[in-house]
């Protein structure tokens, strides 16, 4: 090998590690944030206060780190950071590296509980689309915070990798949402009597139509409640065994059994069986 030959096979090798090395950074940067800009190749996208105060003095970054957007429309994208004064960041968009996915359209409606803010965030790493609190007869909290749901909602999103973020509607009463449920929508509602089917049996038909889950509160759905969630064409009661499950515990669990048996965890070819009564 001439020296020149051996010269440009070293520049050859210095390049392919540095890209290499750049790859393995973007690969293993543990930030990723969402953001409401459209995401394009060379687009400059200014960060939030918040989002600047948390790089600058929380995880240190300097100019150029890599860092993965997403705004639950256009997938996700790599930026590097650009950092034009002590206080201010900005993203200059580089490349996709996620087209924007199709997920489940799932929904949780569910009676705020003491532990919501852990409602909010396992729902959004469970999947679901949209948040809707529901105030029952037997509701002990008659307050809540949506833009504190909200964020936890989006923090949630930003660590498990999805690419959307459920908005939390404003709260409504127990009437309120039974009225304004889309009919076509499946309604499964978590009957602690035990008069509702096993939710496994209850899914073995389902497909990943649009549909939702409705908790109650720490105490319970009322009979009324119970009696007029029954009556809806809708809707179906399901249980979720012989024990006495937290209202938090129950709503991340029918969540996760409907993943397992329907959503993106079961196989795409998963087998559908006819069952009466649902």
């Amino acid at each position: 090998m001439g020296r020149y030959s051996k010269e440009k096979w070293r520049r050859t090798q210095c390049a392919a590690s540095n890209v290499k090395r750049s790859i393995m950074s973007k690969t293993n940067s543990r930030i990723r944030l969402f953001v409401d800009e459209d995401l394009t190749e060379g687009a400059l996208v200014t960060a939030s206060e918040a989002q600047a105060h948390y790089l600058l003095h929380v995880m240190r970054c300097k100019t150029g780190q890599p860092v993965a957007l997403f705004n639950g429309r256009d997938g996700e994208w790599w930026a590097s950071l650009a950092i034009p004064t002590k206080r201010s960041v900005q993203f200059e968009v580089e490349m996709q590296s996620r087209k924007q996915d199709s997920a489940p359209d799932l929904w949780l409606a569910f009676a705020p509980v003491k532990r919501v803010d852990f409602i909010a965030e396992k729902a959004s790493e469970l999947g679901v689309a949209a948040l809707l609190p529901v105030f029952t007869q037997r509701t002990d909290i008659k307050r809540i915070k949506i833009e504190r749901l909200q964020a936890h909602a989006l923090e949630a999103a930003e660590q498990c990798s999805r690419l959307s973020v459920p908005p939390v509607h404003p709260p409504r009463t127990f009437d309120q949402f039974v009225a304004d449920w889309p009919e076509g929508r499946r309604l499964y509602f978590l009957d602690e009597s035990g008069a509702g089917l096993p939710i496994a049996q209850a899914l073995t038909s389902a497909t990943r139509e649009p549909c939702g889950f409705l908790t109650g509160p720490e105490g319970g759905f009322a009979q009324s409640e119970l009696d007029a969630l029954r009556q809806l064409p809708f809707a179906t009661a399901v249980g979720l065994g012989p024990r006495l499950l937290r209202a938090e515990t129950a709503a991340i669990a029918a969540l996760a059994c409907w993943q397992a048996l329907v959503g993106d965890w079961a196989p795409p070819d998963a087998p559908r069986m006819p069952m009466d009564g649902v």
